[in-house]
């Protein structure tokens, strides 16, 4: 935490439960509701409805967040125990300025694809939304150079390659579950048909009672494969497929709304250069008729130096305008991007942990199926125990015998 600067108020006030106060890098404080992550500039109150008095407005230097310079406060600031502090170099000023002090803060930032980066020498260390996370807010905000072509991929565009390569991955393990359902159909189907075999149908006594039992239990586990098969289909299948079922127009929706903001920075970025060239040519038109007027080489009046002057001041008002439009559409940029990423990290999470429940459950399927095939074959196995081969011996003589009387020796 740093300390407040000076004129900024003494919170001596206890906060409400759940919120935290930060200091950005500009010195400005903010608040941040820890279990919502809710950010506001205000003041909040821990009595209801009355409303949170506003801080005072500073100059901002843009924070930096894993290496980007935005104006604002970060969308999703970090807890305390998470906060890294990171080392900020120069002076709060605006882009494009001609002073010593503006062309050094300009030496401290590098741009690529119109978005202003802390230069790597002046400003190595950044302060990182969830350090101990390896978030997706962290780490994407880069272009990558795409490793099938000579161009770039925006970070937020393999985010959403990942995403939708998720949204397949689960579609796939659902036609594998499909294809599992026609096995068990097609097993409990064979299996149903054997049972009806008449395939030694005939043998007698307790084996033909085993027999007959190890033939309807194939008809019984036939029934169990069926069972497996339907809730194969209600309870993984099913909810796998149906899973987010917009989640792709979803991430159409989101891509399109980074990329016009992304459009959007790259125009305020054309729109600093070209007012900042125009300050330039302003600046040396001036300088060009001060020295003309100073050496007698002109009879240019005092009043046409007046008129440069006017005209190299408006240049720098524009400048100012154009850098201030400049900042404003990256802190929006950045703010989308933060909310957006964390929100796909939420839905990355919820995916994965989607499918665990649904594996497990058909773990948990085939468990009961087993003990389910198990049952079964309990009763032939009580059968079996019960064959005996002298009592079936017995039982068929009795049923069969055609006469207990032995022959004997002829007499002469």
């Amino acid at each position: 935490m740093v300390p407040p600067p000076p004129g900024e108020e003494s919170h001596t006030v206890a906060l409400p439960p759940g919120w935290q106060s930060y200091l950005s890098p500009q010195g400005r404080r903010y608040y941040v509701n820890t279990a919502t992550n809710e950010t506001t500039w205000e003041r909040p109150s821990s009595s209801p409805g009355i409303p949170a008095s506003p801080g005072p407005h500073r100059s901002s230097l843009p924070p930096t967040v894993n290496g980007y310079h935005v104006s604002g406060t970060p969308a999703y600031p970090p807890e305390t125990a998470h906060m890294s502090v990171r080392k900020s170099t120069g002076d709060s000023q605006n882009l494009g300025s001609s002073s010593p002090g503006k062309k050094q803060n300009k030496e401290n930032t590098i741009t690529i694809n119109c978005v202003t980066f802390p230069h790597p020498d002046t400003m190595p260390e950044q302060q990182l939304l969830k350090p101990t996370e390896w978030s997706y807010c962290d780490y994407f905000w880069a272009d990558k150079k795409d490793p099938q072509g000579n161009g770039t991929v925006a970070g937020f565009e393999l985010l959403l390659q990942k995403q939708l390569k998720g949204k397949q991955m689960q579609k796939e393990m659902s036609e594998f579950i499909r294809e599992r359902i026609k096995i068990e159909e097609e097993y409990a189907k064979n299996l149903a048909k054997l049972s009806q075999n008449s395939l030694a149908a005939q043998e007698e006594g307790s084996l033909g009672e085993a027999w007959a039992q190890v033939k309807k239990s194939l008809a019984d586990e036939a029934e169990v494969h069926l069972k497996f098969s339907a809730k194969l289909h209600s309870e993984v299948e099913k909810p796998l497929m149906n899973f987010r079922e917009n989640f792709k127009k979803d991430m159409k929706k989101c891509d399109h709304h980074i990329a016009d903001l992304r459009k959007q920075l790259a125009s305020r970025y054309a729109a600093v250069e070209k007012a900042r060239k125009a300050l330039t040519e302003r600046q040396r038109d001036l300088e060009m008729k001060t020295q003309q007027l100073e050496i007698k080489l002109s009879n240019k009046t005092e009043e046409d130096i007046k008129k440069a002057r006017r005209k190299s001041t408006q240049a720098g008002d524009d400048l100012m305008r154009c850098v201030d439009l400049y900042n404003q559409a990256q802190s929006k940029w950045f703010e989308e991007m933060v909310t957006t990423t964390l929100e796909l990290e939420r839905l990355e999470v919820e995916r994965v942990e989607m499918i665990r429940q649904h594996l497990c459950q058909y773990t948990q399927l085939r468990h009961e199926t087993d003990m389910f095939n198990q049952s079964t074959v309990e009763p032939v196995d009580q059968l079996l125990r019960k064959v005996d081969p002298a009592k079936d011996r017995e039982l068929w003589v009795r049923e069969h015998k055609t006469g207990n009387i032995r022959p004997v020796d002829m007499e002469l």
